[in-house]
């Protein structure tokens, strides 16, 4: 696990300041080991609603002002690749005009609601890590770390909940949103009247399948008093009772604590069973993770359960799991002594979409990262390759059965070359933010400011962080954000291919940028039909999402970022004959301005920041249709109306920096960080 221990830095009410003294081509193709995996039993809890837990109201009262979870105030996705690989050249990729055919569009979840959902009793957190599934007239959208549904046209579907809302006084408008705690059935995330944290949920990851909804996170026990980790981590799934997500939902438990590899002695368990992520056949509902070790710099393989979808969807009382663990089964050299001809399986993403293959569910994963090539030594491989592995589980109609046998097999294919992405630049990256530029920072003038006088002291800085954080961090400028791993992203099966994309290191002419590689399949002939690249002179494409109708007509969502754009919802037409459409920025998803995110800085996060980006958009299809949703930046929010009346002679809203004026909201951020999600409806 990353380290990254952010302590007690920021008071973010007026009365909680005043309170603190101080604050391509292929090349051959290799048949990988074959598993059977183990059977479990789990079974199905209580039933849960999409509203709003119990909770006593932040303010006046707050016994913390702690704004990072212990160990983890940002989304810690974990990743042992800290560089970028060789770039690819390819042609950057033109503009489109009108296809695919934009039909509607809507900001999603942002930031200032999930921190002020439940009566403000959450974490700032970094990525959004966003699930988003569409099904019978609704749109369900989960984030780190709260959820909403909506109807096709943006209207949120839940109990307007402003009234009771409560923070620091008044009510707080949160656009219905509810957050994930509430949606499992646990306690706040923490109370800030007790200052008593509860179970730490994030990577949500959400598909509609047989007139059901499934949401999927993954959630860690801590100790209550203090918000440390105890290593106990759990899957939880919910399902929808019926095709209407407003009401009834099951939630089934799976544990994932000791399920990795210890090999020799090297990487043993505990684990975390990070990233996990969701898809479908037409017999079996999948779940993947990425195992890595509590106690050390390592990766312990990616791991899959198998059950079935029909037991799910009929809220079954017990269901049965088969768990595989892919350690050593891809046929290619690693560092791991015990068997050096093979490498783990990492990122082992299952398939979406249009009844899966039968009696087979597919899966794709790369093999760049360090996670692949140096499990076990920790050391920097090569972070490029030019294969990638293509899963298939078969005999998937046996998980119906009280005893299931499914046999996982890979086969490895080659690919033009791909490797770990540099990050992402924005307008101004490596540059300092002043106060009479634009575009402006907030929170980055903020913290190198030295002479705003505040109700905490002369320096805007002393409203977020300690004086040796501020020492610490030194002069903070506009941030690079991150661009992903080169791990496997969003699957796809639809017209008998599967579909799939990543994050690569691209020179589409002008230097080295962050751009995709995408891949049209044939499974069952185990041959990459197509490849390809995407990406563009003086931009970033990061963390696609792919989806594909029956037909075979096909989108990938993206953030798009560039020298002179801000982070903004893209997208590109993807066939299995032509490749990759034009790309363009989807209407209404341009990116007001930059990315001003806790993790950007250094006194709040540590040298060097890694500013926290995506970790995974999301697509669905809806018949002929595409949605597909991506983080960008939804507003500005400038220094002045920032700070309101945090800063002496000032006006506006009695919660630091978000923007929400003297009527108290509704805010366009918070303090700490300003991401949103963009949501669309596309014909391709």
């Amino acid at each position: 696990m990353e380290s990254f221990r952010p302590r007690l830095v920021a008071g973010l009410s007026i009365a909680s300041l005043l309170a603190m003294t101080l604050i391509a081509p292929a090349i051959g193709v290799a048949a990988g080991s074959s598993s059977s995996g183990d059977v479990r039993i789990v079974h199905k809890g209580a039933s849960t609603f999409p509203e709003t837990g119990s909770f006593t109201p932040s303010g006046t009262h707050d016994v913390t002002t702690d704004e990072f979870a212990e160990d983890e105030g940002e989304d810690a996705d974990i990743s042992l690749s800290d560089s970028h690989g060789p770039a690819v050249s390819a042609p950057g990729s033109a503009k489109a005009k009108s296809n695919p055919s934009f039909i509607n569009g809507f900001e999603g979840l942002n930031h200032y609601q999930q921190r002020y959902a439940r009566g403000g009793n959450q974490f700032s957190v970094e990525p959004p890590d966003q699930g988003m599934c569409v099904g019978n007239g609704y749109v369900v959208e989960a984030v780190n770390d709260v959820l909403n549904i909506f109807n096709t046209t943006g209207v949120s579907q839940l109990p307007d909940n402003t009234a009771t809302n409560i923070v620091n006084g008044f009510p707080r408008n949160v656009n219905h949103a509810i957050d994930l705690n509430s949606f499992y059935g646990y306690a706040p995330a923490i109370d800030r009247s007790t200052g008593i944290r509860g179970p730490f949920v994030t990577d949500p990851s959400c598909l509609y399948d047989s007139g059901h909804f499934f949401v999927t996170v993954l959630t860690l026990e801590v100790v209550p008093t203090t918000g440390a980790f105890t290593t106990v981590n759990h899957l939880d799934l919910a399902v929808s009772a019926t095709s209407n997500p407003t009401g009834a939902w099951n939630i089934y438990q799976l544990d994932v604590t000791n399920d990795g590899t210890n090999t020799g002695g090297v990487n043993p368990g505990p684990y975390l069973g990070d990233y996990p992520h969701i898809g479908s056949d037409s017999n079996g509902f999948y779940i993947t993770t990425n195992a890595y070790p509590w106690c050390c710099n390592g990766f312990s393989g990616a791991q899959i359960y198998a059950m079935s979808k029909s037991a799910l969807a009929s809220g079954a009382a017990s269901v049965t799991v088969v768990h595989i663990d892919t350690s050593h089964m891809v046929n290619a050299p690693s560092d791991d002594s015990s068997d050096p001809t093979h490498q783990p399986g990492f990122t082992v993403w299952p398939a979406q979409g249009n009844g899966g293959g039968g009696n087979k569910e597919f899966f794709l994963s790369s093999n760049a990262a360090d996670e692949s090539q140096r499990p076990m030594s920790g050391t920097p491989g090569t972070r490029t390759s030019n294969q990638i592995a293509l899963w298939t589980l078969s005999n998937t109609n046996s998980l119906n059965s009280a005893s299931p046998s499914v046999t996982l097999s890979n086969t490895l294919l080659g690919v033009g070359q791909y490797s770990v992405p540099p990050k992402q630049q924005q307008p101004g990256s490596g540059t300092v933010p002043l106060k009479t530029t634009t575009p402006e920072v907030a929170q980055g003038d903020c913290l190198n400011d030295n002479t705003e006088v505040t109700i905490a002291g002369v320096g805007c800085w002393r409203l977020l962080v300690t004086p040796a954080a501020h020492a610490a961090g030194g002069v903070e400028v506009i941030s690079r954000p991150d661009s992903n791993d080169s791990r496997m992203q969003q699957v796809w099966f639809a017209n008998g291919k599967v579909w799939g994309a990543l994050d690569t290191a691209l020179d589409p002419g002008a230097g080295i940028r962050a751009g995709i590689a995408y891949y049209v399949i044939n499974p069952n002939a185990a041959k990459v039909d197509l490849s390809g690249y995407l990406g563009a002179d003086g931009y970033d494409f990061t963390y696609p999402a792919v989806a594909v109708t029956n037909s075979g007509r096909g989108m990938i969502a993206f953030t798009a970022t560039g020298n002179t754009l801000n982070p903004s919802a893209g997208y590109a037409s993807l066939d299995a004959k032509i490749g990759a459409g034009p790309w363009n920025v989807v209407p209404g998803g341009q990116g007001a301005t930059v990315d001003d995110g806790f993790t950007s800085y250094k006194a709040q996060v540590g040298t060097p920041p890694r500013t926290r980006w995506g970790d995974y958009g999301a697509a669905a299809t809806d018949g002929n249709n595409i949605w597909i949703a991506s983080e960008y930046i939804a507003h500005r929010c400038d220094y002045i109306p920032w700070g309101g009346p945090f800063f002496v002679g000032g006006t506006g809203d009695n919660l630091l920096g978000t923007c929400g004026g003297a009527s108290h909201g509704p805010g366009t951020r918070s303090a700490l960080a300003n991401w949103s999600t963009f949501i669309s409806q596309f014909t391709p």
